[in-house]
C-alpha cells in the first residue's frame, strides 16, 4: 500500500506521512486505527514501523481483535521528530524534547501526577488523526507509540504507550480497554506500592465492578450472572475477586488477573463482550446493498455485510412477517418468488451470532444487529449485463491462517447474484448458502494451500498457511533434567529462568505465550527490564517497580498478595501464535521448585586430599574432589554440587545434607537429619540409607543411580523422588521401596 505525505492544517506543525498498514474497507463505515509516533526522528522512524508491528501482531492474537481484524483499517501517521524520546523520562528532572505530540511521563511532566502516566496533546494528536481520510471521532481510535525504554500509557479519549519497553505491546490492549471500552482499572492501588483503601461509594457503574454477591448477581440479573463459572479467558473461573478501581478491598471483579489488572493476560469474558461491543460499533454492520426502498417484483435484493475471522454473520429475510428459506444467503431473487400483484415488504435482518456475547441488549444493539426493508412494487427491473469483478475481499497480501473465514465481496446486479468458485489447489470447494465467506476451518487443513475465489473472469488468489509457528524453551541449569514422553521435567533449588523463541515461515512478528498449572495463558515478553532477557521464576516472585513478576504456582501481583509459595511441582505449558493467526498446539514441561540450599559459611573448590569433617556451619563443596570420607556432625550442614567424593559421606543428627550432581564412591549414610535432605542427580557406588529424619520436608531422592540397596525407615515423612525414579541396583526396602 503506498503512504502519503501530507501536511497539518497549522503551518507549525512538523509534516507527515499516513501509510495505510491495513484497510479492510472504507474508512467511513471501518473502525480505523490511527497510530502515530512521538519522539522517532526521521533516522528513527523505522524503529517506529518496527516497533508497531510488533504491537499489532500481539494485538491480533488477542480477542476480540483477532475475531474482528476485519473490521478494522491500520493506519500509521509517522512524523519525524526534531528530538529524540519524549518529555521527562523518566524523572521530572529529565529534559524535556521537543517533539510534535508533546509526549512525555508523569502525565506530561506533572508533579502531581505518577511516572507511568504517558500523555500527549490531545490537539496535536486529533490534527494528525485528520490527515487520514474519511475518518473522524466517532469512528477511529488515536493510539500514540512513544519512542522511550520506560514502562508507561495512558488511556482516555485518546490511548498511549511507550514503544520499546519490553511490556510496550501489552500496555496497549490495556490502554484500549480504556479507550474503546470504556473498562477500568482492577488494580488494588494507584500510586505502585501503596495498597488502596477500602472502597467506599454506591454500586460502580462499571460492567466490571461491583459491591454485589454472586447470589445478588444471579437473583437480580445484573452485572456478569451471565458468565458466572465459566472458565476465564485470563484464568480461574469467572466469579467473584476483592479489590479493583484502585480500592484494596470492598469492591469486586470478576477474575483474578485478566488484562485490566495484570498485563500479559487476555481480556476475560466480561471486559471481551464490553470491547467486542464496541469495535462493532465503530463500524457499519451493513456495508452496502440494494437501496432500501421500492423495488420491482422481478429484481433481486442484495446486501453485503461485514465479516469477523471467525464466523459468519446470520442474514435472515422475511417477506410479509414470514421467514424465507435462504439458508443464510446475502441476497434474494424476488422474480423467483411469484410475488401476488399486492405490495409486499422484504426485510433483511443482520445478526451477529458471536458467542462472546451473552447480554440480549448488546446482541439487539447496532452494533451486532441491524436491519434493511424494501417495498416491493409492479414495476420491472431491467437488465443489467456489468460482467463482475471483485470489489472487496480478505486481504491477499499475506497468508490467511486454516481456521480463518476467508471472504469476497463482487460487483452487483439488480437481476441476479454472480456466483463466486472458491478452489483449494485447483479443486472446487462446494460453498452453498453464503458464498461469499468460505470457513477454512472445516476443511482440516495443514500446511501450505492456494485458495482461489473466481467471479466472471476475474479471480483471486490467498496462500493458506496451515502451519503453527515454532516455539523453542531453553531453561537454566537444572539440578536434574528427566525426559518422559509428556515432556521433559526439571528440577530446581533456586530461581531459574525460560527463554520462549518463537519462529514461523511467514512474516511478522510471533508471539510466544506460556501458562502455569493451567492457569490464563501469558504473553512471553522476555522480562521487565529487559526484552531480549529470559523470564524467572522464584517461589515468591521478583519484585521490580513495586510490582512481583515471576511468581511461580499462583500469581503474585504486589508484594501484599497473600498467596501460596511456588515450592513444589508445577506444569507450564507454552505455544506461540504467527501473524496469519495459527495457534500452536501446546507442548509442556515439569518443574518441581525444591527449597533452595542452607547459605554457605565456608565453600571448598578443587582438589582436597584427607577426610573433611564438618562440626559447625554450612560447608559447601563445589566443583570440588574430597578424597576422603566426608562426616557432618551435629547441627552441622553439607552441600556439595558438581563434586566428586572419594569416600563415604556420613550425616548424624545433622542439619542438612544437599548432595547435587555430585558422585560419592562410597555408601551414604542419614541418621537423624533434623532441616533437609535431598539427594538428586547424585552417583553413589555403595548403599544409601536414610533413617529417623525430622525434617519438616520428606527426604528428596531423585533421578539418583545407586549402585548398592536404598534402605529408609522411620523417617517423619516417607522419602520422595519427585516422580523422577532412582537407578537402584540394590534392593529397595521400607519406605524407599517404591522409589
Amino acid at each position: 500500500m503506498s503512504a502519503t505525505a501530507v501536511v497539518p492544517a497549522a503551518s507549525a506543525a512538523a509534516p507527515a506521512t499516513v501509510v495505510p498498514l491495513q484497510v479492510t474497507g472504507p474508512a467511513t463505515s471501518r473502525f480505523n486505527l490511527v497510530v502515530m509516533g512521538d519522539g522517532y526522528t526521521a533516522a528513527e522512524l523505522p524503529k517506529f514501523r518496527e516497533q508497531l508491528d510488533k504491537h499489532l501482531n500481539i494485538l491480533w492474537s488477542i480477542e476480540p481483535f483477532k475475531t474482528y481484524r476485519n473490521y478494522i483499517n491500520v493506519y500509521a501517521v509517522e512524523i519525524p521528530s526534531p528530538g529524540s524520546g519524549v518529555d521527562c523520562d523518566p524523572n521530572l528532572t529529565s529534559p524535556k524534547i521537543d517533539t510534535p505530540l508533546q509526549m512525555g511521563f508523569w502525565g506530561g511532566c506533572n508533579p502531581a501526577s505518577v511516572q507511568r502516566l504517558l500523555t500527549v496533546s490531545a490537539t496535536a494528536a486529533a490534527q494528525y488523526a485528520d490527515l487520514v481520510p474519511g475518518t473522524t471521532s466517532a469512528n477511529r481510535q488515536i493510539l500514540a507509540i512513544g519512542n522511550s525504554d520506560t514502562y508507561g500509557g495512558a488511556g482516555g479519549s485518546y490511548a498511549t504507550a511507550s514503544g520499546g519497553n519490553a511490556l510496550s505491546a501489552l500496555i496497549t490492549p490495556h490502554e484500549l480497554g480504556h479507550s474503546l471500552g470504556g473498562l477500568q482499572d482492577e488494580y488494588d492501588y494507584y500510586a505502585r506500592g501503596d495498597r488502596g483503601a477500602a472502597y467506599e461509594g454506591p454500586e460502580p457503574s462499571s460492567i466490571h465492578h461491583t459491591l454485589l454477591t454472586e447470589q445478588q448477581m444471579l437473583a437480580e440479573q445484573k452485572k456478569w450472572f451471565r458468565w458466572l463459572g465459566e472458565p476465564s479467558e485470563s484464568g480461574g473461573p469467572i466469579a467473584r475477586y476483592e479489590a479493583g478501581m484502585y480500592a484494596g478491598s470492598g469492591v469486586w471483579r470478576p477474575s483474578k488477573h485478566s488484562m485490566m489488572k495484570v498485563l500479559g493476560y487476555y481480556f476475560d469474558q466480561v471486559s471481551r463482550e464490553r470491547m467486542t461491543q464496541r469495535i462493532s460499533s465503530r463500524a457499519t454492520l451493513i456495508q452496502s446493498s440494494t437501496p432500501p426502498g421500492p423495488v420491482a417484483r422481478n429484481q433481486l435484493v442484495w446486501l453485503q455485510t461485514l465479516h469477523p475471522a471467525s464466523h459468519e454473520l446470520t442474514v435472515t429475510w422475511t417477506l410479509d412477517g414470514t421467514t424465507l428459506p435462504t439458508n443464510n444467503q446475502r441476497y434474494v431473487d424476488l422474480a423467483a418468488l411469484q410475488l401476488t400483484p399486492a405490495t409486499h415488504t422484504l426485510t433483511a435482518k443482520i445478526t451477529d451470532p458471536t458467542p462472546f456475547v451473552r447480554d440480549p441488549a448488546v446482541r439487539a444493539s447496532p452494533a451486532l444487529t441491524t436491519t434493511r426493508t424494501w417495498t416491493i412494487t409492479q414495476s420491472s427491473v431491467l437488465t443489467d449485463a456489468t460482467p463482475p469483478t471483485f470489489t472487496t475481499s480478505t486481504s491477499t497480501e499475506h497468508p490467511v491462517n486454516a481456521s480463518e473465514v476467508v471472504y469476497a465481496e463482487t460487483t452487483q446486479s439488480d437481476t441476479h447474484q454472480p456466483p463466486i468458485t472458491w478452489q483449494l489447489d485447483n479443486k472446487t470447494i462446494p460453498n452453498p448458502g453464503n458464498d461469499r465467506d468460505l470457513p477454512l476451518a472445516p476443511l482440516n487443513l495443514t500446511g501450505p494451500h492456494t485458495l482461489t475465489a473466481t467471479v466472471g473472469t476475474d479471480r483471486l488468489t490467498w496462500q493458506i498457511d496451515g502451519t503453527g509457528p515454532t516455539v523453542t524453551p531453553t531453561l537454566s541449569k537444572p539440578l536434574l533434567k528427566i525426559t518422559k514422553p509428556t515432556g521433559p521435567e526439571y528440577i530446581y533449588n533456586d530461581a531459574f529462568t525460560m527463554a520462549l523463541k518463537a519462529t514461523d515461515d511467514t512474516a511478522g512478528y510471533v508471539v510466544p505465550e506460556f501458562r502455569v498449572d493451567g492457569d490464563g495463558w501469558y504473553n512471553y515478553y522476555g522480562w521487565p527490564t529487559d526484552a531480549t532477557a529470559p523470564f524467572k521464576f522464584t517461589a515468591e516472585g521478583t519484585e521490580i517497580d513495586q510490582l512481583v513478576y515471576g511468581k511461580l504456582g499462583v500469581p503474585r501481583v504486589v508484594p501484599w498478595d497473600d498467596v501460596p509459595s511456588g515450592y513444589g511441582r508445577h506444569q507450564l505449558e507454552y505455544r506461540a501464535i504467527d501473524a496469519p493467526g495459527n495457534i500452536a498446539a501446546p507442548n509442556r514441561l515439569a518443574v518441581t521448585l525444591l527449597r533452595p540450599a542452607p547459605t554457605c559459611t565456608t565453600t571448598i573448590t578443587g582438589a582436597r586430599n584427607g577426610p573433611l569433617t564438618v562440626t559447625t556451619g554450612v560447608t559447601c563443596l563445589t566443583n570440588a574432589t574430597i578424597n576422603g570420607p566426608v562426616a557432618i556432625r551435629e547441627g552441622a550442614s553439607l552441600v556439595a554440587t558438581d563434586t566428586r567424593i572419594n569416600g563415604p559421606v556420613t550425616a548424624t543428627k545433622a542439619a542438612d545434607l544437599h548432595l547435587l550432581r555430585t558422585t560419592v564412591n562410597g555408601p551414604v549414610t542419614l541418621t537423624g537429619v533434623t532441616r533437609s535432605a535431598v539427594l538428586v542427580g547424585t552417583t553413589v557406588s555403595g548403599p544409601v540409607t536414610a533413617k529417623a529424619a525430622t525434617t519438616a520436608d520428606p527426604v528428596v531422592l531423585a533421578g539418583n543411580t545407586i549402585k548398592g540397596p536404598l534402605t529408609c525407615s522411620a523417617n517423619a515423612a516417607p522419602p520422595t523422588n519427585l516422580q523422577a525414579p532412582n537407578q537402584v541396583t540394590g534392593p529397595r526396602t521400607g519406605q524407599c521401596a517404591t522409589l
